[in-house]
């Protein structure tokens, strides 16, 4: 009852703030470009901004002096493809039967996942073609994978325009990804088109692909520690690049940017020794050694349902509407706000009957500090043999973990504790009770199988061998 009952408080005043924050933009505002930046495996404290005592992020540092830092940012697992389907889709990708990344076929299916992302599920990129933009897609795409020849392009998900990798066909040097997106934004600077980009940039996923003169940027730092301040750094660089496309245009104070991550660090943060690695999407290049990521304090890292592989960085900007220079580090975002976000900023209509798991946050984008969720998220991450947190709600401050078998592991009260330190499953049963109940609920809601529209024909043993997947572009030079 306690739950329900702050649950409709905070529902009335979200709404009602939300209509009067919405009436104050112009049908201009309503319009604007968005540029939505979304990193490969980086994690909280990998930032300057977040103190991070060696790593060098200038332009991203810049976004956050320009615009709001929001603390509170989750995304909806911790491996990449289920994050990048809740983005998309605004649904958890639980309803996909979207739990880990997708791989070979076999692979998919020996796991009970899809090949891919159904391209008739509602998406971003649709959506906003429908209000008047552009969009485009550059950089990494794993709504599918290389290694499935026979996979939709992202074209057939909304997009006019991609330059992508793990997808299929052709796959877009690791490297080009803010190449393609300020030709984009110029040609439609010059068109006067709204445009939506995704700019999807690998790093700092492995394998890392270094330059030499990024490498030197850091002379003093140990070889792990050197290869992963390099390609934050050549990152941040092209993120620059794509900025100061919008600066030289005169679309800055028109443009709404926002920069996150797909889930946390990988590997165990500490440095180890340097390997090379092959990726048949982007090449070869150093492997796990160098994975030194940081989770700010959180616990757990990428494959983790913990703060640490779902707690990432999310920095949005946009000129006279979003306070700069601000930190909100009270209101709970999703990945699955962002596209009934976009869709109301942009004006474009959602799709009779699609119901999203998020909800709209330009309230909170443009200043309006909510502590409790009122709308409930769930995740469902992947199965690990130490039997940790499986499942997870989150409803108004409380947020219940269990395992496979739906054992209460883990309570918080996340407006006290958001870095979930101190468990209260213990003292406050009743509540962990109530949580396990709707848990449960909503799971008995998800599909048994996925869909087999969205498998690869590959998947059967009698259709032969996969096609070679072209070798990527980039060439490695372990000297660098």
């Amino acid at each position: 009852m306690q739950l329900n009952i702050l649950a409709v408080v905070f529902a009335i005043l979200y709404l009602s703030s939300s209509s009067a924050l919405a009436a104050e933009l112009s049908e201009g505002d309503r319009q604007p470009n968005i540029l939505f930046i979304f990193a490969d495996d980086w994690g909280w404290g990998d930032l300057g901004c977040h103190g991070h005592p060696y790593l060098k992020t200038p332009n991203l540092d810049r976004l956050a002096k320009e615009g709001t830092d929001f603390m509170r940012f989750t995304v909806a697992s911790g491996v990449c493809s289920p994050s990048r389907t809740a983005v998309m889709t605004g649904h958890f990708p639980a309803r996909y039967n979207i739990d880990g990344h997708f791989a070979s076929p076999r692979s998919n299916a020996s796991r009970g996942m899809p090949d891919w992302v159904d391209p008739k599920a509602p998406t971003i990129p649709r959506l906003l073609q429908s209000a008047g933009y552009a969009t485009a897609h550059y950089g990494k795409w794993h709504l599918a994978n290389n290694m499935i020849p026979d996979s939709p392009r992202p074209e057939d998900y909304g997009y006019d325009e991609c330059g992508a990798f793990n997808c299929s066909g052709t796959q877009m040097p690791v490297h080009e990804d803010a190449i393609g997106a300020v030709n984009f934004i110029e040609r439609n600077a010059a068109a006067k088109k709204p445009f939506f980009i995704n700019l999807w940039i690998h790093e700092p996923h492995t394998p890392f692909h270094t330059l030499p003169e990024y490498r030197k940027r850091f002379p003093d730092l140990g070889d792990s520690e050197n290869v992963y301040a390099a390609v934050l750094s050549h990152a941040d660089d092209r993120i620059g690049e794509v900025l100061g496309a919008l600066d030289r245009l005169q679309l800055t104070d028109n443009t709404l940017v926002i920069f996150s991550s797909d889930n946390g660090p990988a590997g165990g943060g500490k440095p180890r020794a340097l390997k090379e690695m092959y990726d048949s999407a982007t090449g070869t290049g150093f492997g796990h050694g160098a994975c030194v990521g940081t989770t700010g304090g959180r616990n757990g890292r990428k494959k983790s349902i913990l703060q640490g592989g779902i707690g990432v960085p999310f920095i949005a900007r946009w000129p006279g509407k979003i306070k700069a220079g601000a930190i909100d580090d009270v209101s709970w975002i999703s990945a699955v706000d962002l596209l009934p976000t976009f869709c109301e900023l942009a004006g474009a209509t959602l799709p009779e009957g699609y119901q999203p798991d998020g909800k709209s946050q330009v309230s909170t984008l443009l200043g309006s500090a909510y502590p409790l969720r009122d709308k409930p998220l769930f995740w469902k991450g992947i199965p690990n043999r130490k039997g940790g947190p499986v499942y997870s709600t989150l409803e108004g401050k409380w947020r219940l973990l269990t395992n496979t078998n739906f054992e209460i592991l883990e309570l918080y009260d996340v407006t006290q504790d958001p870095l979930e330190k101190n468990n209260l499953k213990s003292s406050h049963p009743e509540i962990a009770d109530e949580l396990l109940k709707k848990l449960q609920a909503w799971h008995a809601t998800l599909p048994e199988k996925a869909s087999a529209a969205c498998f690869s024909k590959y998947r059967d043993k009698n259709a032969g061998p996969m096609p070679e997947t072209p070798k990527p572009a980039f060439q490695f030079d372990p000297s660098r």
